[in-house]
C-alpha cells in the first residue's frame, strides 16, 4: 500500500493530540490569555526607540524609574486595542503608569487615534518594524507587560485590559511591586 495515504491520518492524529493536551491544560484552570514568557524575571530588552509624539528617543532606562509600569503593546489596526483603550484611559486617570508601544503601525493614524480617543500613555514608543515587540516575544496586539521599577518584567498578558482583568489579575501584581493603591 502507498505510504502517502497515511500522511493525512498522521497529521490529523498529531493535531488532535495537540488539541486534547491544550484542552486538558485549560480544564486545569490555566488561563489561555496568560502567556508564558522567556522574559519573565528578566530585564526589558535593551533597545533604543523613538517617541511617537516627539523627537525624543528612549532606551531601557525608561523602565528603571523606581516604580512599576504597564507596557501596553497596541496598534490602530487592532480592534481589540480599540476595545481596551477607554479602560486604559481610566487607569491612567487613577495614576497607573502606562507606557505604550505602537506596534507595526502608521504614525499619522496612531497620532490621530490618541488625539481622538485620549492618550493614557506617559510615553508612546514607535516600533514600526516590530523588532522590539519581537524581542519581547509579542504574538500580536494587544499585549500588556508589568515591569517593576528596576526594569524587570514580572508578568505578560495577551488580550484586552478591562476592569475584570485589571482587578483580578494585573492590579494585585502591580500593587505588590509598589504601584499606587488604584
Amino acid at each position: 500500500m502507498n505510504k502517502k495515504l497515511y500522511l493525512p491520518l498522521i497529521i490529523f492524529l498529531g493535531l488532535a493530540m495537540a488539541f486534547l493536551v491544550q484542552l486538558q491544560r485549560n480544564s486545569q484552570g490555566d488561563d489561555p490569555k496568560t502567556l508564558e514568557s522567556a522574559l519573565v524575571g528578566k530585564p526589558v530588552p535593551a533597545k533604543t526607540l523613538p517617541d511617537l509624539l516627539s523627537e525624543k528617543t528612549y532606551d531601557e532606562s525608561l523602565f528603571k524609574q523606581g516604580k512599576p509600569v504597564l507596557l501596553n503593546v497596541w496598534a490602530t489596526w487592532c480592534p481589540t486595542c480599540y476595545a481596551e483603550h477607554q479602560y486604559l484611559n481610566q487607569l491612567a486617570k487613577q495614576g497607573v503608569t502606562i507606557i505604550g508601544l505602537d506596534y507595526k503601525d502608521n504614525n499619522a493614524k496612531a497620532i490621530k487615534w490618541l488625539k481622538d480617543l485620549g492618550n493614557p500613555y506617559q510615553v508612546v514608543l514607535k516600533d514600526e518594524k516590530g523588532s522590539f515587540a519581537l524581542d519581547l516575544g509579542v504574538y500580536g496586539a494587544p499585549e500588556t507587560f508589568i515591569v517593576d521599577g528596576n526594569g524587570v518584567i514580572h508578568y505578560r498578558y495577551a488580550g484586552d485590559v478591562n476592569e475584570k482583568v485589571w482587578q483580578e489579575t494585573l492590579q494585585p501584581i502591580y500593587q505588590k511591586l509598589g504601584g499606587g493603591k488604584e
